[in-house]
């Protein structure tokens, strides 16, 4: 995180595999998403976090959030056409009988969106079609609302958005980590693996996760219960095996 600010609450659903233990580990993508998502907030401005499958946006995107704005988030996961609009009455958490004009629609969302600061978390947004991000950028357009909206998605949610390049203050894709940065933040997000051997971790990153995030929460569960299984203590080379072939024993290597 930047410097003197504490790191953000840990929330366990961050996490697809939810191993009990694991911590959020101030990576170098964490801490660009969260002086990015500072800087989209501050503008009240659009932002895209994009990047391949498993390397961590959404559970950045969220960890950064529960710090800079824990009250003023909502999140949209469903970017489906004829869910829009009620997706975000919904996470809105507006009581009352929803418009059936699509107009009236709007302008209810606009007025609700103008009453306080928010920040509206569109994730799947390599999903959207060209008119839904049109919506998003009607609503957000609107003179009165004090919206940030983030849009989270896979690698290919740049080419979805870069329609209207001008329209994103901030774009940020995220990589793999590279063998020394795992070599630096695993012993941290976990500690079974703080005492493990380093040629360990190696190992595991070489042969399965290659600096995928979401591997690595899979295969830190899966060798907790190889390390009860096998009454250890230690992730050595058996228990790393144990575990990989739970896994996933046919994964490609």
């Amino acid at each position: 995180m930047t410097t003197g600010s504490a790191p953000p609450p840990h929330d366990r659903n961050d996490h697809c595999a939810r191993p009990d233990g694991g911590d959020v580990v101030a990576t170098e993508a964490l801490q660009m998403t969260y002086a990015n998502l500072k800087m989209a907030l501050e503008e009240r401005a659009m932002a895209c976090m994009y990047g391949d499958s498993g390397l961590g946006k959404t559970a950045m995107v969220n960890a950064a959030l529960r710090y800079l704005a824990p009250e003023e988030t909502v999140h949209m996961s469903d970017c489906r056409p004829r869910r829009m609009r009620d997706g975000l009455f919904d996470a809105l958490g507006l009581q009352r009988p929803r418009p059936r004009n699509s107009r009236e629609c709007d302008n209810l969302l606009k007025t609700t969106l103008a009453e306080r600061s928010r920040v509206v978390v569109c994730d799947n947004a390599d999903w959207l079609p060209a008119d839904c991000f049109e919506w998003w950028c009607h609503l957000w357009d609107d003179r009165h609302t004090e919206t940030a909206i983030v849009f989270v998605g896979r690698a290919d949610c740049f080419e979805v958005l870069a329609r209207e390049p001008a329209r994103i203050l901030l774009w940020q894709e995220f990589k793999r980590m590279t063998l020394a940065e795992v070599l630096r933040v695993i012993p941290a997000y976990h500690p079974i693996w703080a005492d493990a051997d380093a040629k360990v971790i190696k190992l595991a990153d070489r042969r399965i996760a290659h600096g995928n995030w979401r591997v690595w929460a899979y295969l830190t569960a899966h060798a907790v219960n190889a390390l009860e299984q096998l009454q250890r203590r230690t992730v050595d080379e058996d228990v790393l095996r144990w575990a990989l072939d739970r896994l996933c024993p046919r994964w490609p290597v």
